[in-house]
């Protein structure tokens, strides 16, 4: 018999996760402790990313194919993004007069305009990828069968 932590959250399972996030995450090689993260980005910021694909131009819609595609791309890179950023944020020259509080108001802040910038810089790969044929490839690369 195998032991059960009940304060340990059970692990996210690759095979639950739609099959657009199951491609990204085995295209870029995610670690599995990050998997949890990934989806409940993918989750969370469903709406967010929703606007971003819906005020892309048609031809920018078009790279990928579908809206499931970007939100996959933007969920996994927004994850490495709010690592980086936790990995860095103790090395980071805050004032000394903060509260333990204020700092973590503005780790918040931070995160959030990092997962932000995430979405306008795909944005952006996107719309340049409609007239370079190397990125669009790129692009469809990822989900390629």
């Amino acid at each position: 018999m195998s032991e059960v932590n009940p304060t340990e959250k059970p692990k996210i399972e690759l095979s639950t996760l739609s099959a657009e996030l199951q491609k990204v995450i085995q295209f870029d090689d995610v670690p599995e402790a990050m998997y949890e993260m990934v989806a409940s980005i993918h989750e969370v910021s469903e709406e967010a990313v929703r606007e971003a694909w819906d005020a892309l131009p048609k031809s920018g819609q078009n790279v990928l194919d579908s809206f499931e595609q970007f939100h996959a791309l933007i969920s996994v890179s927004q994850a490495f993004a709010g690592v980086n950023v936790m990995e860095e944020f103790p090395t980071l020259n805050l004032p000394e007069g903060m509260t333990d509080e204020e700092k973590e108001e503005y780790r918040a802040h931070l995160l959030d305009q990092v997962l932000h910038n995430c979405v306008k810089d795909m944005v952006k790969q996107v719309k340049k990828a409609r007239r370079d044929p190397l990125l669009k490839k790129d692009f469809r690369d990822v989900f390629a069968k």
